[in-house]
């Protein structure tokens, strides 16, 4: 069962730079990786620090990824390592009287921790599947045997973690009011386009297909 109650920040994940606009509720978390298809995972190893992207989704209370047995990231979190997790979904532009009021509008979120082996990969990667299209599933291959045995899943808790979000318009100092320079938001936002089918595809789209491009 999920919760909105709020994460008691740790040392790590305790917002000090504009506290104003931390979040530790798990609500927001949820929200911020379940708008993510992708995040970007650090760590160290005996050849220096590291920030890789990939593949996400959530289940419960974790933030799940997968990759081929060989990675050097799914090997490393393997032993224990400790790993930050950030995401990252811009808003918009901030565009401020004086330049150093300039800001952005944004959502991110940061998971500290330690991975752990997921032994029930057919159900993760179901639920991984469903993260990219609700009812894909039924529809196609599922995997084989040997699909399955060349592939690593891995969860992190999402028991430290904390989320920053800014919105709103700049916010100038006194002084700054009377520069005769346009403030306010240049918006930026993701939009799906329409869908491009394979040439080789002799298949009516389905549902979530025709509806990509209105999300």
């Amino acid at each position: 069962m999920e919760t909105t109650a709020a994460h008691a920040p740790s040392d790590r994940t305790q917002v000090r730079r504009i506290a104003e606009n931390a979040r530790y509720d798990h609500a927001t978390l949820h929200a911020i990786i379940d708008a993510a298809y992708l995040c970007h995972i650090a760590f160290a190893d005996d050849k220096g620090t590291h920030c890789i992207p990939t593949a996400c989704w959530r289940e419960g209370e974790h933030l799940y990824i997968h990759g081929s047995n060989g990675g050097r990231l799914l090997k490393l979190l393997q032993k224990g390592t400790q790993a930050c997790v950030t995401i990252t979904h811009l808003d918009g532009l901030v565009l401020a009287r004086s330049a150093f009021n300039h800001s952005m509008n944004y959502r991110s979120a940061m998971v500290y921790g330690v991975f752990e082996r997921v032994l029930e990969k057919h159900t993760s990667m179901a639920a991984f599947m469903d993260k990219i299209a609700l009812g894909r599933q039924a529809e196609i291959r599922t995997g084989s045997d040997k699909e399955f045995a060349a592939t690593t899943v891995m969860r992190i808790g999402l028991i430290e973690a904390a989320c920053k979000v800014r919105s709103g318009g700049p916010v100038d100092d006194a002084e700054d009011m009377h520069i005769a320079a346009w403030a306010g938001v240049l918006p930026w936002v993701v939009q799906a386009a329409p869908p491009v089918v394979d040439p080789l595809c002799t298949v009516a789209p389905p549902g979530y297909v025709r509806q990509w491009a209105a999300r």
